[in-house]
């Protein structure tokens, strides 16, 4: 005879199941992906960006200084040489004095001259530079620049040559050249970077004893 099973009240509990476990697949989510060199590519992305921004900037001030308003105008004004002749050697002595206007035509912009080196050459050498002080120069303004080269250069070949052509005349073919750091004022307080523009000056120079006078010459904006 089988043994009877006693008579079970109410629901049975055993042990509670875990949950299941869940694992994270390499290459997804953000924080793998920064592992994967996600984030350093859109670092230098933002980088880039930043970067052709501001060369933009940049690249629109300068045009909005140049494009739309009226440019700095360079002129020689007047030009006079007391001394200009030759030794038993062949050394050029001179002495050329220069003055030199320089017109802002602008009536919002100003310009600082960080630097200005002034150059004199003959035949495409050079005889002497001077440094002169720098200074700003305000709206609707026009500045003037006075400067004196004075020594002695030696004359070799055509140089010589072209010397012996233009001293019957008593007017010689001198060419001043300004090299010049200077930056530009929008306003109150916008001012641009640097910019490094040469001014180049073809004089026909008399001495100062002929009778003929210094015609003003315009100069050559060249960045």
């Amino acid at each position: 005879m089988s043994e009877k099973q006693p008579h079970l009240n109410g629901a049975y509990y055993g042990p509670s199941i875990p949950p299941p476990k869940q694992y994270h697949r390499p290459g997804r989510g953000s924080d793998c992906c920064c592992g994967c060199g996600c984030c350093l590519l859109s670092l230098l992305l933002k980088l880039i960006l930043t970067v052709v921004f501001i060369v933009a900037l940049v690249a629109l001030i300068i045009w909005l200084i140049f494009r739309p308003i009226n440019p700095i105008k360079f002129h020689v004004t007047d030009a006079s040489l007391t001394q200009f002749n030759l030794t038993s050697n062949d050394n050029l002595q001179y002495k050329l004095a220069v003055n030199i206007t320089i017109r802002n035509p602008n009536k919002k912009i100003g310009v600082y001259y960080d630097q200005i080196d002034v150059r004199a050459y003959y035949e495409g050498q050079r005889l002497d530079s001077n440094e002169l002080n720098p200074f700003y120069q305000g709206h609707k303004n026009t500045s003037v620049l006075s400067t004196v080269f004075e020594g002695q250069q030696l004359l070799l070949g055509q140089d010589l040559q072209d010397f012996n052509k233009e001293e019957p005349t008593g007017i010689y073919s001198i060419n001043v050249k300004l090299h010049l750091k200077i930056r530009f004022k929008l306003g109150k307080f916008i001012k641009t970077p640097k910019l490094k523009p040469k001014i180049e000056c073809d004089l026909k120079v008399p001495m100062s004893n002929s009778t003929a006078g210094f015609t003003a010459t315009k100069c050559k904006l060249d960045f």
